[in-house]
C-alpha cells in the first residue's frame, strides 16, 4: 500500500486524560456537599429575640419617635412649647392676668390640633405648616418671661406668697379656735330658758320643797351599803341625763343615790327639776359648792390664785402676754370650784366610803353597780387608762422641763380619764391625797408646771394610787372624734369629752341620739323653751 504524503496527514485529536475528568467531577460533588451542609447550619440555627439597646428601650418607654429626635424635629419643637406655656398659664393665674393665660390657652390649642392631626394622618408635621404656631408660642413665651414669669423670679414670689398663707393660715386658725371655744362655752337659750323657768316655779310652788324632802330620804345619803354617784355641775339638763341613764339601765334603781353639786345661781333651778321627776326610784341630793364652810381661800390653793392680780388678769383679761398662751388656756372654766371639787370629795361627803364620779358629759349604758365590788389593790383611784397612744402619757400633760416634774415623775407614765371614776375615800383620807394636791397646785402658782384644766393635776395627786380598769368601764371621744362603732356598743359610759357636747349645736350629730334617748322633749318645761 502506498502511503499519503506528509502534507496530506489528517489532524491528531488531543484526548484529555480520565484522571483529570474523575478529579473534576470529585471536586464538584464536595462543593456540592458544602454547601448543603451550610444551609442546613443555617436553618437549624436558633433564632433569637432582637436585642435592644438602651436607646431603644428609653424610646419605647417615652412613647416618642425617631422624627421627634431629630435636630430639626417640629413636632418636638410644638410640644416643647405647649409644655413650657402650660407652666406659664398656671403663672399667669395665679399673678391674676387672665388675659394673657387666655392667649396662651388658645395657642396651646392650635398647636395641640396640629399635632392631632398629624398623628391622625401618621406622617409627620413639616416646617412649612407649623411655622406659624411655633412663631406665635415663642412670641407669647418671650413676653411671659418679660411678665418675670422665669424660674428664679417665680420661686421667690412663690415663697413669699407661701409665708403669706402660712401667717393667714396661723391667724384662721387662732380665730377658729376662739369661735370654737366660744361655741362650746356659751350656754344655749333654751338652757337659759329651762333654768329661769324652773328657778321661777321652785320659789313660786312651795309643793315643790316639799316633795324634795320628802324624796331625800336623809338616811340613805350615807348608807355604806347603797351605790353612791356623785356629779359636779351647772347644767340642768347634762346632769339629768347622767342620772336618768345610769337609773335606766341599773338593775337596781332604789339603791342608787346621786349626790349633786352646783352653785348658787342654778341650785334653785336644779332642786326643782329633781323634785318634779323622778328616776325609777334612785334617791337625788342637790347642794351648792357656797354651803361649805371649809371651802376658803386659806384651804383651797384655787381661791387664793383667785385673789391674785396676775392670775385674774391672765384668765379674764388675757392681754398680759401679747396672744402667746392659746385661749384654750386661758378658759377661767378651769378655776371653777365645780371643776376643783372633785379633789375635795372626802370633805364634801364625809360619812362616805365609796364612790363613783361622773361628768356630766357623760352617757351611762350599763348598769354600774359592779364597779363598787372592783378591788382597788390599796389604790385611791380606779381609772381607764388612755396611753394607748403615745399622746395620752405623762410628758404630754406635764412641763418636763421643770426640775420637780422631771425628778419625781416617769415621762412614760401612763395616763389616764377622768370622768368616770371609782375613788375608794378610806384609803384617799390615810394618805392624804387631799394634801398632795394642794401641795402641787401651790407648787404651779406661775403655770410653769402644767397649763391646762384639772386632769394634770390629777395625774400629779393620784401618781402610783390610781388603778387601771377594764377600757369597756369608760369609752371616750364623743365629742371630738371618730369612735368605734364595736368600743360604743361595749361600752358602760360613754364621755362626750371635748367642745362637741350633744347639747350643743356645735355637737357630733351621729352620737347625739346615743345623748337625746335620756331626754324627754314631751315634757313641759322643754317644751316651753324650745327644746328639741
Amino acid at each position: 500500500m502506498r502511503r499519503r504524503g506528509q502534507d496530506f496527514r489528517r489532524p491528531v485529536r488531543r484526548r484529555i486524560s480520565h484522571v483529570v475528568w474523575w478529579t473534576l467531577c470529585g471536586i464538584a460533588v464536595l462543593l456540592f456537599i458544602v454547601i448543603l451542609s451550610k444551609e442546613s447550619q443555617i436553618e437549624s440555627r436558633p433564632t433569637f429575640p432582637k436585642r435592644y439597646d438602651r436607646h431603644d428601650r428609653i424610646m419605647e418607654g417615652l412613647n416618642i419617635t425617631d422624627e421627634m429626635l431629630s435636630a430639626n424635629s417640629v413636632t418636638r419643637q410644638l410640644t416643647d412649647q405647649i409644655s413650657l406655656a402650660k407652666a406659664f398659664v398656671v403663672i399667669a393665674k395665679e399673678s391674676n392676668n387672665l388675659q394673657f393665660a387666655w392667649e396662651l390657652s388658645a395657642q396651646i390649642r392650635n398647636s395641640q390640633v396640629l399635632l392631632s392631626n398629624a398623628a391622625t394622618r401618621r406622617t409627620p408635621l413639616t416646617t412649612r405648616e407649623t411655622e406659624t404656631a411655633i412663631r406665635d408660642m415663642a412670641l407669647l413665651l418671650y413676653q411671659a418671661q418679660q411678665f418675670h414669669y422665669d424660674s428664679a423670679t417665680m420661686i421667690m414670689r412663690l415663697k413669699a406668697k407661701i409665708q403669706g398663707l402660712e401667717e393667714q393660715m396661723g391667724s384662721v386658725n387662732e380665730k377658729s379656735s376662739k369661735y370654737g371655744q366660744i361655741a362650746a362655752e356659751e350656754v344655749p337659750k333654751s338652757l337659759y330658758c329651762l333654768g329661769v323657768r324652773l328657778t321661777t316655779e321652785w320659789f313660786g310652788n312651795q309643793n315643790l320643797q316639799r316633795k324634795l324632802k320628802e324624796r331625800k330620804q336623809m338616811e340613805k345619803l350615807t348608807d355604806n351599803n347603797l351605790y353612791h354617784f356623785c356629779v359636779f355641775s351647772d347644767n340642768i339638763l347634762a346632769t339629768s341625763v347622767v342620772v336618768n341613764s345610769t337609773a335606766s339601765n341599773s338593775k337596781n334603781p332604789d339603791m342608787i343615790v346621786f349626790h349633786l353639786v352646783t352653785d348658787e345661781i342654778n341650785y334653785a333651778a336644779m332642786k326643782a327639776w329633781f323634785a318634779i321627776n323622778s328616776f325609777r326610784g334612785a334617791t337625788v341630793e342637790v347642794q351648792k359648792f357656797e354651803d361649805f364652810k371649809w371651802l376658803n381661800a386659806s384651804y383651797v390653793p384655787v381661791l387664793k390664785q383667785l385673789q391674785d392680780s396676775e392670775t385674774q388678769s391672765y384668765y379674764f383679761s388675757g392681754n398680759n402676754d401679747g396672744g402667746r398662751t392659746p385661749i384654750k388656756f386661758r378658759n377661767p372654766k378651769y378655776l371653777s370650784m365645780l371643776n376643783h371639787l372633785r379633789f375635795y370629795i372626802p370633805e364634801v361627803f364625809p360619812a362616805l366610803k365609796k364612790v363613783v364620779f361622773l361628768d356630766d358629759d357623760v352617757v351611762v349604758q350599763k348598769d354600774l353597780s359592779a364597779l363598787f365590788f372592783i378591788n382597788l389593790n390599796g389604790n385611791v383611784n380606779g381609772a381607764v387608762e388612755t396611753c394607748m397612744e403615745t399622746f395620752h402619757r405623762y410628758h404630754k400633760y406635764l412641763n418636763y422641763s421643770h426640775p420637780l416634774i422631771r425628778e419625781h415623775f416617769d415621762p412614760d407614765a401612763c395616763g389616764w380619764a377622768f370622768g368616770m371614776n371609782i375613788f375608794d375615800l378610806v384609803e384617799w383620807r390615810k394618805r392624804n391625797v387631799t394634801g398632795i394636791y394642794h401641795y402641787w397646785q401651790e407648787k404651779n402658782v406661775d403655770r410653769t408646771l402644767w397649763k391646762l384644766g384639772t386632769l394634770p393635776p390629777g395625774l400629779l395627786t393620784f401618781y402610783g394610787l390610781t388603778e387601771p380598769l377594764n377600757p369597756a368601764w369608760h369609752v371616750l371621744g364623743l365629742g371630738y372624734t371618730n369612735v368605734d362603732p364595736q368600743l360604743i356598743e361595749k361600752g358602760a359610759v360613754l364621755h362626750y369629752n371635748g367642745n362637741s357636747k350633744p347639747w350643743l349645736k356645735i355637737g357630733m350629730e351621729k352620737y347625739k341620739p346615743l345623748w337625746e334617748k335620756y331626754v324627754d322633749y314631751n315634757h313641759p318645761q322643754l317644751q316651753q323653751c324650745n327644746f328639741h
